[in-house]
């Protein structure tokens, strides 16, 4: 824990150095230069959490898709998971009654998303209190988040969401482009292509903060320092979220607090009661529709459809072949495909086809 200490000890006198100061143009460089550095002190102390950390904060993915429960402690996400999956996840009327992540199973249109409980994220997760960076690091991997906020307390997401941003995890929306080719000769910084909305010279202190002087750079889309410096670093995360607004069964204008609510923060808002397990089915379509699930059906040449296969939207015909054997692959000429991805009926398409939600494929095997 003495590393940990330190590296917590050196973050928070960066963090001091940047409150204090002040943002103008004189400043600029040393502003870029620290929040490079404050940046990189986070990314040790997640580390070092990784090392330290006990049995049950990491789980295995599984199923189709994994989908993680975030919120404050006591919000209703074990009683959300035994609702969902069938679980038997402790749940009580006090805060931090899981102190591990919980995973469990929701079966629905044949595909098996895992969801997990997780801890209750508290205020300075980001700096590794409540366990919070290493819960952080398990949703990094999962494939949607369903933030489960108390109806009583809505500005729970801000929290929420501050705390994800603090450990660049981004919450839907789109990873800014961003291509750095280094080169051997001296060059310097040469930036090709610049919609990020910095100027050149804050965007020099920053690339010269990671080592990197000479180089094309071309950035596609708008991105502020701080996001740069995290995508730089390796350390950003883009996933999709939702809101399960539970507990509705204790207000009686659930319906208005929910539409302020999807208004303010342009998320998808499913009001819901974990524990009556009631408006359950609304979020588990959502749930699946956000995960970024197709199901699509494999038929033989002569016979009839198979049960469908369960994939993630961008699947190619070579792909799906990969599911069921190399020597699939290997041996596979073409495929005919019935469905929303093609143009007219039994199409016939290459390895590198993309599939859709409710297509039907037929391999063609070379003679």
């Amino acid at each position: 824990m003495a590393d940990k200490d330190a590296l917590e000890s050196r973050l928070e006198e960066l963090e001091e150095e940047l409150s204090r100061t002040k943002d103008n143009k004189a400043t600029n460089k040393h502003l870029a230069a620290l929040r490079s550095k404050v940046a990189q002190a986070r990314r040790d102390i997640v580390k070092a959490s990784r090392r330290v950390h006990g049995k049950g904060f990491f789980v295995k993915k599984s199923g189709d898709a994994t989908v993680a429960l975030v919120g404050f402690p006591s919000a209703g996400k074990s009683s959300l998971l035994n609702a969902l999956t069938n679980s038997n996840s402790k749940t009580a009327p006090y805060a931090f009654t899981t102190t591990g992540i919980i995973p469990g199973t929701m079966v629905y249109r044949d595909a098996h998303i895992q969801v997990l409980d997780m801890p209750g994220l508290i205020e300075n997760a980001h700096s590794g209190l409540g366990e919070g960076t290493s819960i952080v690091a398990q949703i990094r991997v999962s494939d949607l988040i369903v933030f489960v906020i108390d109806i009583n307390n809505p500005p729970q997401l801000d929290m929420l969401l501050s705390e994800l941003k603090s450990l660049n995890v981004y919450i839907n929306k789109k990873k800014p482009e961003v291509q750095v080719r280094e080169v051997d000769a001296y060059i310097g910084l040469r930036f090709e292509v610049n919609k990020s909305g910095l100027d050149e010279q804050d965007l020099r202190t920053i690339f010269t903060g990671f080592g990197t002087y000479n180089a094309v750079v071309r950035i596609w889309g708008k991105v502020d320092e701080d996001e740069l410096i995290s995508l730089l670093a390796n350390r950003s995360c883009y996933i999709n979220a939702i809101i399960a607004l539970n507990k509705i069964d204790t207000v009686s204008d659930f319906e208005t607090i929910a539409h302020e609510m999807e208004r303010r923060y342009a998320m998808t808002v499913l009001p819901i009661s974990a524990l009556r397990k009631s408006t359950l089915e609304q979020l588990t379509r959502s749930i699946y529709a956000n995960s970024g699930l197709i199901r699509v059906y494999l038929k033989p040449r002569t016979g009839k459809e198979r049960s469908p296969v369960t994939a993630y939207a961008g699947f190619t015909v070579g792909e799906l072949a990969k599911r069921f054997h190399t020597a699939v692959v290997d041996e596979l000429k073409c495929a005919y495909v019935d469905g929303p991805s093609v143009k007219f009926s039994n199409q016939r398409v290459g390895v590198n086809h993309t599939l859709k939600d409710g297509d039907t494929v037929t391999f063609i095997k070379e003679k």
